[in-house]
Protein backbone atom coordinates (compact mmCIF):
# COMPACT_ATOMS: atom_id res chain seq x y z
CA UNK A 1 0.00 0.00 0.00
CA UNK A 2 1.16 3.41 -0.89
CA UNK A 3 0.96 6.77 0.52
CA UNK A 4 1.33 9.86 -1.41
CA UNK A 5 0.56 13.67 -1.49
CA UNK A 6 -1.13 15.09 -4.86
CA UNK A 7 -3.38 17.65 -6.78
CA UNK A 8 0.06 19.47 -7.64
CA UNK A 9 2.84 18.15 -8.46
CA UNK A 10 5.36 16.31 -6.63
CA UNK A 11 8.23 19.14 -6.63
CA UNK A 12 5.58 21.34 -5.60
CA UNK A 13 4.25 19.58 -2.62
CA UNK A 14 7.91 18.99 -1.84
CA UNK A 15 9.19 22.93 -1.90
CA UNK A 16 5.84 23.45 -0.49
CA UNK A 17 6.39 21.32 2.92
CA UNK A 18 9.38 21.98 4.53
CA UNK A 19 8.00 25.10 5.66
CA UNK A 20 6.10 22.33 8.06
CA UNK A 21 9.37 20.91 9.19
CA UNK A 22 9.77 18.71 6.22
CA UNK A 23 13.58 18.94 4.60
CA UNK A 24 14.34 21.92 2.54
CA UNK A 25 14.11 21.75 -1.12
CA UNK A 26 17.86 21.52 -2.71
CA UNK A 27 17.87 24.83 -4.16
CA UNK A 28 17.35 26.13 -0.10
CA UNK A 29 20.55 24.20 1.01
CA UNK A 30 22.73 25.11 -1.84
CA UNK A 31 21.86 29.12 -1.73
CA UNK A 32 24.23 30.16 1.08
CA UNK A 33 27.22 28.32 -0.43
CA UNK A 34 26.39 29.79 -3.89
CA UNK A 35 25.60 33.25 -2.29
CA UNK A 36 28.94 33.24 -0.77
CA UNK A 37 31.44 31.86 -3.52
CA UNK A 38 29.42 34.38 -5.99
CA UNK A 39 29.99 37.17 -3.91
CA UNK A 40 33.76 36.08 -2.71
CA UNK A 41 34.61 35.37 -6.77
CA UNK A 42 32.70 38.90 -7.96
CA UNK A 43 34.74 41.03 -5.45
CA UNK A 44 38.32 39.31 -6.36
CA UNK A 45 37.98 40.10 -10.17
CA UNK A 46 36.91 43.76 -9.78
CA UNK A 47 36.51 46.29 -7.43
CA UNK A 48 33.34 47.54 -8.43
CA UNK A 49 31.87 44.25 -6.87
CA UNK A 50 32.34 45.72 -2.88
CA UNK A 51 29.11 47.40 -3.32
CA UNK A 52 27.62 43.75 -3.61
CA UNK A 53 29.23 43.07 0.19
CA UNK A 54 26.26 43.68 1.95
CA UNK A 55 24.99 40.52 0.67
CA UNK A 56 26.96 38.31 3.23
CA UNK A 57 25.00 39.56 5.94
CA UNK A 58 22.52 37.29 4.39
CA UNK A 59 24.09 34.20 4.20
CA UNK A 60 23.82 32.88 8.27
CA UNK A 61 20.32 33.46 8.28
CA UNK A 62 20.08 31.23 5.30
CA UNK A 63 22.11 28.62 6.58
CA UNK A 64 19.76 28.44 9.39
CA UNK A 65 17.07 27.20 7.32
CA UNK A 66 19.34 24.08 6.46
CA UNK A 67 22.28 23.73 8.29
CA UNK A 68 23.30 22.51 11.92
CA UNK A 69 24.84 24.89 14.03
CA UNK A 70 28.56 23.52 13.16
CA UNK A 71 27.99 24.02 9.64
CA UNK A 72 26.56 27.19 10.04
CA UNK A 73 29.16 28.59 12.41
CA UNK A 74 31.39 27.48 9.50
CA UNK A 75 29.97 29.62 6.91
CA UNK A 76 29.57 32.39 9.48
CA UNK A 77 33.05 32.77 9.69
CA UNK A 78 33.77 31.98 5.85
CA UNK A 79 31.73 35.35 5.94
CA UNK A 80 33.86 37.39 8.46
CA UNK A 81 36.92 36.03 6.53
CA UNK A 82 35.85 37.72 3.47
CA UNK A 83 35.57 40.45 5.06
CA UNK A 84 38.94 40.85 5.94
CA UNK A 85 40.73 39.60 3.40
CA UNK A 86 42.61 42.54 1.27
CA UNK A 87 42.29 40.85 -2.28
CA UNK A 88 38.61 41.02 -1.99
CA UNK A 89 37.95 45.00 -1.56
CA UNK A 90 35.65 44.27 1.36
CA UNK A 91 38.47 44.67 4.37
CA UNK A 92 37.17 48.69 4.60
CA UNK A 93 33.97 47.93 6.97
CA UNK A 94 33.44 49.82 10.05
CA UNK A 95 33.83 48.57 12.90
CA UNK A 96 29.82 48.84 13.29
CA UNK A 97 29.26 47.02 10.16
CA UNK A 98 31.77 44.23 10.86
CA UNK A 99 30.45 43.61 14.93
CA UNK A 100 26.78 43.46 12.65
CA UNK A 101 27.88 40.70 10.80
CA UNK A 102 29.74 38.77 13.87
CA UNK A 103 26.71 39.28 15.84
CA UNK A 104 24.00 38.12 13.04
CA UNK A 105 26.36 35.19 12.22
CA UNK A 106 26.72 33.77 16.55
CA UNK A 107 22.90 34.74 16.32
CA UNK A 108 22.44 32.20 13.35
CA UNK A 109 24.26 29.44 14.76
CA UNK A 110 21.94 29.61 18.38
CA UNK A 111 18.97 29.55 16.11
CA UNK A 112 20.58 26.92 13.68
CA UNK A 113 20.77 24.67 17.65
CA UNK A 114 17.23 25.67 18.69
CA UNK A 115 15.93 24.38 15.28
CA UNK A 116 18.16 21.41 15.39
CA UNK A 117 16.62 20.51 18.97
CA UNK A 118 12.85 20.61 17.02
CA UNK A 119 13.70 18.62 14.27
CA UNK A 120 14.76 16.04 16.36
CA UNK A 121 11.06 16.30 18.14
CA UNK A 122 9.79 16.36 15.30
CA UNK A 123 10.99 13.56 13.65
CA UNK A 124 10.24 11.16 16.86
CA UNK A 125 6.86 12.49 16.97
CA UNK A 126 6.47 11.65 13.13
CA UNK A 127 7.85 8.26 13.61
CA UNK A 128 5.36 8.07 16.65
CA UNK A 129 2.47 8.54 14.56
CA UNK A 130 3.68 7.01 11.80
CA UNK A 131 3.62 3.78 13.53
CA UNK A 132 0.48 4.29 15.26
CA UNK A 133 -1.38 4.81 11.71
CA UNK A 134 0.54 1.92 10.24
CA UNK A 135 -0.93 0.05 13.08
CA UNK A 136 -4.40 1.00 11.78
CA UNK A 137 -4.06 0.48 8.22
CA UNK A 138 -0.90 -2.08 7.91
CA UNK A 139 0.69 -2.39 4.60
CA UNK A 140 -1.64 -4.83 2.37
CA UNK A 141 -0.27 -8.38 1.37
CA UNK A 142 0.29 -8.89 -2.22
CA UNK A 143 -2.02 -11.90 -2.18
CA UNK A 144 -4.75 -13.45 0.64
CA UNK A 145 -6.37 -16.18 0.69
CA UNK A 146 -6.53 -17.08 -3.59
CA UNK A 147 -6.87 -13.21 -4.35
CA UNK A 148 -4.09 -10.81 -5.30
CA UNK A 149 -4.06 -7.61 -4.00
CA UNK A 150 -2.88 -4.09 -5.02
CA UNK A 151 -3.96 -0.93 -2.88
CA UNK A 152 -3.13 2.49 -3.57
CA UNK A 153 -3.67 5.44 -0.58
CA UNK A 154 -3.20 8.78 -0.67
CA UNK A 155 -4.48 10.69 2.57
CA UNK A 156 -5.95 14.68 2.03
CA UNK A 157 -4.44 15.87 4.47
CA UNK A 158 -0.31 16.92 4.54
CA UNK A 159 1.53 14.92 6.80
CA UNK A 160 -0.98 12.07 7.01
CA UNK A 161 -0.99 8.42 6.58
CA UNK A 162 -4.57 7.40 7.47
CA UNK A 163 -7.53 9.68 6.48
CA UNK A 164 -10.96 9.34 6.17
CA UNK A 165 -11.26 6.67 3.78
CA UNK A 166 -9.96 3.03 4.79
CA UNK A 167 -9.78 -1.07 3.27
CA UNK A 168 -8.81 -4.14 4.42
CA UNK A 169 -9.00 -7.26 2.65
CA UNK A 170 -9.35 -10.68 4.96
CA UNK A 171 -9.91 -14.28 4.82
CA UNK A 172 -12.00 -16.02 6.89
CA UNK A 173 -13.98 -18.81 7.44
CA UNK A 174 -16.77 -17.66 4.77
CA UNK A 175 -14.15 -16.52 2.24
CA UNK A 176 -11.95 -13.62 1.28
CA UNK A 177 -13.76 -10.19 1.95
CA UNK A 178 -13.21 -6.86 1.32
CA UNK A 179 -14.17 -3.65 2.40
CA UNK A 180 -13.78 0.11 1.18
CA UNK A 181 -14.92 3.16 2.82
CA UNK A 182 -15.54 6.95 3.31
CA UNK A 183 -16.14 8.35 6.55
CA UNK A 184 -17.63 11.84 6.70
CA UNK A 185 -14.88 14.38 7.41
CA UNK A 186 -10.81 13.36 6.59
CA UNK A 187 -7.66 14.12 8.58
CA UNK A 188 -7.02 13.02 11.70
CA UNK A 189 -10.45 13.75 13.24
CA UNK A 190 -12.04 11.19 11.14
CA UNK A 191 -9.33 8.50 12.10
CA UNK A 192 -11.10 7.26 15.23
CA UNK A 193 -14.53 6.08 13.02
CA UNK A 194 -11.73 4.59 10.81
CA UNK A 195 -10.80 2.23 13.46
CA UNK A 196 -14.15 1.64 14.95
CA UNK A 197 -15.48 0.38 11.50
CA UNK A 198 -12.57 -1.43 10.71
CA UNK A 199 -12.24 -3.41 13.93
CA UNK A 200 -16.14 -4.39 13.76
CA UNK A 201 -15.27 -5.89 9.54
CA UNK A 202 -12.51 -7.96 10.86
CA UNK A 203 -14.22 -8.73 13.22
CA UNK A 204 -17.64 -9.32 11.29
CA UNK A 205 -14.97 -11.59 8.96
CA UNK A 206 -14.88 -14.17 11.21
CA UNK A 207 -18.31 -14.18 12.43
CA UNK A 208 -21.20 -12.97 10.57
CA UNK A 209 -22.10 -15.68 7.45
CA UNK A 210 -23.51 -12.76 4.80
CA UNK A 211 -22.60 -9.47 3.69
CA UNK A 212 -25.78 -7.82 4.71
CA UNK A 213 -24.65 -8.71 8.48
CA UNK A 214 -21.42 -7.50 7.94
CA UNK A 215 -22.49 -4.13 6.62
CA UNK A 216 -24.83 -4.22 9.69
CA UNK A 217 -22.32 -4.68 12.56
CA UNK A 218 -20.75 -1.85 11.24
CA UNK A 219 -23.81 0.12 11.03
CA UNK A 220 -24.37 -0.48 14.19
CA UNK A 221 -20.60 0.55 15.71
CA UNK A 222 -21.22 3.93 14.32
CA UNK A 223 -24.58 4.28 15.90
CA UNK A 224 -23.24 3.28 19.45
CA UNK A 225 -19.78 5.63 18.74
CA UNK A 226 -21.94 8.42 18.20
CA UNK A 227 -25.09 7.73 20.39
CA UNK A 228 -23.89 10.01 23.50
CA UNK A 229 -22.79 12.88 20.96
CA UNK A 230 -25.13 15.90 20.83
CA UNK A 231 -25.90 16.33 17.15
CA UNK A 232 -23.92 13.79 15.75
CA UNK A 233 -23.54 13.58 12.16
CA UNK A 234 -21.11 10.17 12.29
CA UNK A 235 -21.80 8.45 8.87
CA UNK A 236 -20.07 6.65 6.26
CA UNK A 237 -20.35 5.34 2.61
CA UNK A 238 -19.02 1.34 2.24
CA UNK A 239 -18.99 -1.58 -0.21
CA UNK A 240 -18.28 -4.89 0.43
CA UNK A 241 -17.41 -7.96 -1.35
CA UNK A 242 -17.05 -11.02 -0.83
CA UNK A 243 -15.45 -13.72 -3.38
CA UNK A 244 -15.66 -17.36 -3.88
CA UNK A 245 -13.09 -20.10 -2.37
CA UNK A 246 -12.78 -20.70 -6.35
CA UNK A 247 -12.63 -17.50 -8.17
CA UNK A 248 -15.56 -17.80 -9.63
CA UNK A 249 -18.37 -15.43 -8.63
CA UNK A 250 -18.25 -12.01 -6.24
CA UNK A 251 -21.06 -11.08 -4.25
CA UNK A 252 -21.23 -7.05 -3.76
CA UNK A 253 -22.97 -4.87 -0.97
CA UNK A 254 -23.02 -1.11 -1.38
CA UNK A 255 -24.21 1.30 1.39
CA UNK A 256 -23.39 4.64 -0.75
CA UNK A 257 -20.40 4.11 -1.73
CA UNK A 258 -19.14 4.10 -5.90
CA UNK A 259 -20.18 0.61 -7.47
CA UNK A 260 -16.81 -1.48 -8.28
CA UNK A 261 -15.47 -1.89 -11.91
CA UNK A 262 -15.50 -5.05 -13.61
CA UNK A 263 -12.04 -5.61 -15.78
CA UNK A 264 -13.18 -8.09 -18.11
CA UNK A 265 -10.35 -8.36 -20.91
CA UNK A 266 -10.00 -5.13 -22.01
CA UNK A 267 -13.46 -3.74 -20.99
CA UNK A 268 -14.24 -1.44 -17.62
CA UNK A 269 -17.80 -2.03 -16.60
CA UNK A 270 -19.81 -0.39 -13.46
CA UNK A 271 -21.40 -3.36 -11.67
CA UNK A 272 -25.04 -2.89 -11.66
CA UNK A 273 -25.95 -3.51 -7.74
CA UNK A 274 -28.74 -1.88 -5.78
CA UNK A 275 -27.43 0.91 -3.63
CA UNK A 276 -28.02 0.70 0.30
CA UNK A 277 -27.91 3.99 2.84
CA UNK A 278 -24.48 4.85 3.94
CA UNK A 279 -23.34 3.83 7.51
CA UNK A 280 -24.31 4.89 10.53
CA UNK A 281 -27.87 6.47 10.04
CA UNK A 282 -29.58 3.61 11.55
CA UNK A 283 -31.35 2.53 8.46
CA UNK A 284 -29.15 -0.86 7.49
CA UNK A 285 -31.02 -2.60 10.12
CA UNK A 286 -34.55 -1.62 8.83
CA UNK A 287 -33.42 -1.65 5.34
CA UNK A 288 -31.13 -3.56 4.76
CA UNK A 289 -28.68 -3.13 1.95
CA UNK A 290 -29.60 -5.52 -1.30
CA UNK A 291 -27.01 -8.27 -2.08
CA UNK A 292 -25.79 -8.48 -5.90
CA UNK A 293 -23.86 -11.57 -7.03
CA UNK A 294 -21.73 -11.90 -10.16
CA UNK A 295 -19.66 -14.47 -12.27
CA UNK A 296 -16.48 -13.97 -13.05
CA UNK A 297 -14.77 -15.47 -15.74
CA UNK A 298 -10.66 -16.36 -16.01
CA UNK A 299 -8.86 -13.32 -15.76
CA UNK A 300 -11.40 -10.98 -14.36
CA UNK A 301 -10.38 -8.17 -11.97
CA UNK A 302 -12.23 -6.00 -9.44
CA UNK A 303 -11.20 -2.31 -9.11
CA UNK A 304 -12.82 -0.52 -6.19
CA UNK A 305 -12.28 3.73 -5.54
CA UNK A 306 -12.95 6.33 -3.74
CA UNK A 307 -15.24 9.81 -4.27
CA UNK A 308 -11.36 11.07 -4.59
CA UNK A 309 -10.90 9.58 -7.89
CA UNK A 310 -14.46 9.39 -8.78
CA UNK A 311 -14.77 13.26 -8.28
CA UNK A 312 -11.28 14.68 -9.32
CA UNK A 313 -12.28 17.53 -11.92
CA UNK A 314 -10.36 18.90 -14.71
CA UNK A 315 -10.22 22.34 -15.57
CA UNK A 316 -13.43 22.47 -17.12
CA UNK A 317 -15.35 20.91 -14.38
CA UNK A 318 -15.71 17.65 -16.17
CA UNK A 319 -15.58 14.24 -13.75
CA UNK A 320 -12.22 12.17 -14.22
CA UNK A 321 -13.92 9.39 -16.35
CA UNK A 322 -12.78 6.07 -14.50
CA UNK A 323 -13.97 3.10 -16.44
CA UNK A 324 -12.55 4.76 -19.87
CA UNK A 325 -9.48 5.56 -18.03
CA UNK A 326 -9.20 1.89 -16.51
CA UNK A 327 -10.13 0.51 -20.53
CA UNK A 328 -7.33 2.30 -21.71
CA UNK A 329 -5.13 0.82 -18.53
CA UNK A 330 -6.18 -2.72 -19.22
CA UNK A 331 -3.03 -3.89 -20.24
CA UNK A 332 -1.22 -2.54 -17.14
CA UNK A 333 -0.50 -5.70 -14.26
CA UNK A 334 -2.68 -5.88 -11.57
CA UNK A 335 -0.54 -4.63 -8.82
CA UNK A 336 0.69 -1.79 -10.85
CA UNK A 337 -2.57 -0.47 -12.23
CA UNK A 338 -3.41 1.55 -9.22
CA UNK A 339 0.01 3.64 -9.15
CA UNK A 340 -0.63 3.62 -12.97
CA UNK A 341 -4.53 5.38 -12.38
CA UNK A 342 -2.93 8.04 -10.01
CA UNK A 343 0.04 9.19 -12.47
CA UNK A 344 -2.67 8.94 -15.38
CA UNK A 345 -5.17 11.25 -13.25
CA UNK A 346 -2.15 13.86 -12.70
CA UNK A 347 -1.17 13.70 -16.32
CA UNK A 348 -4.62 14.81 -17.51
CA UNK A 349 -4.40 17.76 -14.82
CA UNK A 350 -7.48 16.97 -12.83
CA UNK A 351 -7.62 18.24 -9.54
CA UNK A 352 -8.14 16.19 -6.20
CA UNK A 353 -9.44 17.55 -2.90
CA UNK A 354 -10.05 14.58 -0.98
CA UNK A 355 -8.71 11.38 -0.09
CA UNK A 356 -7.25 8.72 -2.66
CA UNK A 357 -8.15 4.82 -2.29
CA UNK A 358 -7.93 2.24 -4.73
CA UNK A 359 -8.23 -1.52 -4.51
CA UNK A 360 -7.38 -4.18 -6.86
CA UNK A 361 -8.45 -7.59 -6.57
CA UNK A 362 -7.66 -10.37 -9.05
CA UNK A 363 -9.16 -13.40 -7.82
CA UNK A 364 -7.53 -16.85 -8.90
CA UNK A 365 -8.79 -20.40 -8.67
CA UNK A 366 -7.17 -22.54 -6.44
CA UNK A 367 -4.21 -24.67 -7.81
CA UNK A 368 -5.24 -27.58 -8.96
Amino acid sequence: MKSVRGGSSRRDREDRGWLRGAPPPWWVRVLPVLLLAAVTTATLITPDARDAGFLLGAIPPLAVLSYGPLATAVLGLGVVAVLNVPATHLNRPGNTDLLSIVFVAVLSVFVSYVRSRRDAQLDTERAIGEAVQRAVMPLLPERVGNVGCAGFYRAAQDGTLVGGDFFDVRDGPYGVRAVMGDVQGHGLSAVATVVSLLGAFREAVLDEPGLESVAARMDRRLAVDSADVRHAELFATGVLLELSPDGGAVRVVTCGHPVPVLLHGEEALEVTVVPGPPLGIGLVGADPPKECTMALGPGDRLFLASDGVWEARDAEGGFYPLPTRLTALSGTASAELPGALWTDLLRHGYEVRDDVTMLMLAPAPPPG
